[in-house]
């Protein structure tokens, strides 16, 4: 079909990125589209009492001219639309909705409704001011480090003594609202470790003081927030047998323990050289993530603009359809509620907008020497790293990930280059217990 030409255009600003543009195309070039299809079609249309191609054009009409016009119309609404974004240098942010106005003898008309891309200045990035983490890691850490992995490999051991902080007691219990029992109320030699909030704060406290032999009635209430919407709020009592107590026994750093741990030679020295450096590793990748966050939350608190709510809806539904698969829902019906993800939806899309903007204006090119870096690391725990990286490199998805991640890494780094840091220092298990 020929574009659509000799186009009425109007444009007229709704509610913030919304826009209406009413678009009207001569009628005589509607009907010159219809006439020409409809010769086409009489050429090879079959009905019965006419040979092929000798139907009459006003039967023809009368036969497929609704159908017809209907195909034109949609065609003429596509194209015009088209080169009226075009002639108005207009950036639609999503599909247009369309309103078909009454027509008359001169035009076919039809309004777009639409919403467009913001107009971006940005702020100034000199006047921006980024609190970024500092951490060392102390010889403490290192210590505090190796008395969690003496904790990992912990034996228990039958004690005779009351229950306390710390310890594992094993009981069985029964609970009830009133006089009933509630499903999930009952266990048998159930093992709970007091103080690791394994339980709500109400049961674990009915266990401190309890010895081997134990019986106890505790009265226990849930919380109002508990997600079992039978049990928020209730007030139940829990009848509680206690098995045993046991106390946890911590292996000695010693050559054993420090083999489980790959280190078969230097003695404490080494085993402490091999924690810190996992340490640094993992303090590594958690700041350049802490530092990342504060340089984008940063950019969005200088540049506050309006966001297409197309985009939020989509990028809602991008997040709704990750957290589906990740909890293994199938099912719509059981989808978490779109309302959950808006916030953090509008904070993608404005991020995304403004540094794509900050992209544009300051060009930045992606470096591919930092995506084959990026690579290796993503590579680095698998048995066959370079065919893990063939799989990356010859898929275009991933790769496509991996490339907008590393660009967006250089935008962070062009930001605090461009801006004034304030580091703060932070004790490491402070950082990184922090959430």
């Amino acid at each position: 079909m020929a574009e659509a030409t000799n186009l009425q255009i109007s444009v007229d600003p709704a509610k913030g990125l919304e826009r209406r543009m009413t678009v009207r195309v001569p009628a005589e070039m509607i009907e010159q589209q219809i006439t020409s299809r409809l010769a086409r079609v009489g050429r090879t249309a079959k009905l019965k009492g006419f040979r092929p191609g000798k139907v009459p054009a006003k039967v023809v009409r009368q036969r497929f001219g609704a159908e017809v016009r209907q195909e034109v119309l949609s065609e003429v609404i596509r194209t015009s639309y088209s080169q009226a974004i075009n002639e108005q240098s207009l950036r639609p942010a999503g599909g247009p909705a369309i309103e078909m106005l009454p027509e008359d003898d001169k035009h076919f008309g039809y309004q777009a409704v639409f919403e467009v891309y913001p107009e971006i200045q940005l702020a100034e990035l000199a006047g921006l001011s980024i609190e970024t983490p500092a951490v060392d890691i102390v010889e403490a850490d290192i210590d505090d480090m190796i008395e969690k992995l003496r904790l990992q490999r912990a034996e228990w051991k039958t004690a005779d003594k009351k229950a306390a902080e710390g310890d594992r007691i094993v009981i069985d219990f029964s609970g009830r609202i009133g006089d009933e029992p509630f499903d999930g109320g009952e266990g048998k030699e159930v093992e709970l470790v007091i103080g690791d909030g394994q339980v709500i704060e109400d049961f674990e406290k009915a266990l401190k003081g309890l010895s081997a032999g134990d019986t106890k009635s505790a009265k226990v209430k849930f919380p109002k927030d508990y997600p079992s919407e039978n049990l928020a709020g209730q007030k139940t009592v829990f009848d509680i047998t206690v098995h045993r107590v046991e106390e946890r026994v911590l292996p000695e750093v010693d050559a054993e323990f420090m083999e489980a741990f790959g280190v078969t030679e230097g003695g404490l020295d080494a085993l402490r050289t091999e924690v810190r450096g996992n340490m640094e590793r993992e303090l590594s990748e958690r700041l350049r993530a802490e530092t990342k966050t504060r340089t984008l939350d940063a950019l969005l608190a200088a540049n506050t603009i309006d966001v297409p709510a197309a985009l939020v809806r989509e990028e809602i539904g991008s997040l709704q359809s990750a957290a589906m698969q990740r909890m293994g829902i199938s099912d719509p019906q059981q989808a978490p509620d779109p309302a959950q993800f808006e916030a953090l939806a509008k904070r993608r899309v404005a991020l995304g907008l403004i540094v794509e903007r900050l992209i544009a204006d300051n060009d930045i090119v992606l470096d591919r020497d930092r995506v084959d870096v990026r690579i290796q690391e993503l590579v680095e725990p698998y048995d066959k790293p370079e065919e893990a990286a063939q799989v990356y490199r010859t898929n275009r998805d991933l790769m496509a990930q991996v490339e907008s991640a590393v660009l967006e890494d250089q935008v962070v780094d062009y930001v605090l280059e461009q801006s004034t840091q304030k580091p703060k220092k932070l004790g490491f298990q402070d950082f990184m217990n922090a959430r």
